[in-house]
């Protein structure tokens, strides 16, 4: 085993000084102040209280927004209609039947249950 010392140097090192061009702002920029508050400025007026619009411009509102968003709604073709309507009909047939048979042999086992228990 080694013995090895670090020797640490106490040169500061200063970062570079970067030049300043035309896109570079000599100065800093102005601090910025917060709006609406109190301050300094006397000529600020206070704010209004918000008013809210009445029934009859709400409703056209209502109607403006549900016209724009109807206006962007993907409406399927014909032919995509008539296929799921399709597939819609053909599924309830079969569930239908497939209910309507496991109601019948449920039906006719407790039917002779009952006969072979004496009821």
């Amino acid at each position: 085993m080694t013995n090895k010392r670090i020797k640490v140097s106490d040169e500061v090192i200063e970062p570079e000084a970067v030049e300043e061009t035309a896109d570079t702002p000599s100065s800093p920029p102005p601090a910025k102040t917060k709006t609406g508050t109190a301050g300094g400025d006397g000529d600020r007026r206070p704010k209004k209280a918000p008013t809210t619009p009445g029934l009859f411009a709400r409703i056209r509102q209502f109607l403006h927004d549900t016209r724009a968003e109807m206006r962007r709604v993907s409406w399927p073709g014909a032919t995509m209609v008539k296929n799921t309507t399709l597939i819609t009909l053909v599924a309830v047939v079969f569930f239908a039947l497939y209910l309507f048979a496991i109601d019948r042999v449920w039906a006719f086992l407790i039917e002779h249950l009952r006969g072979w228990l004496g009821g």
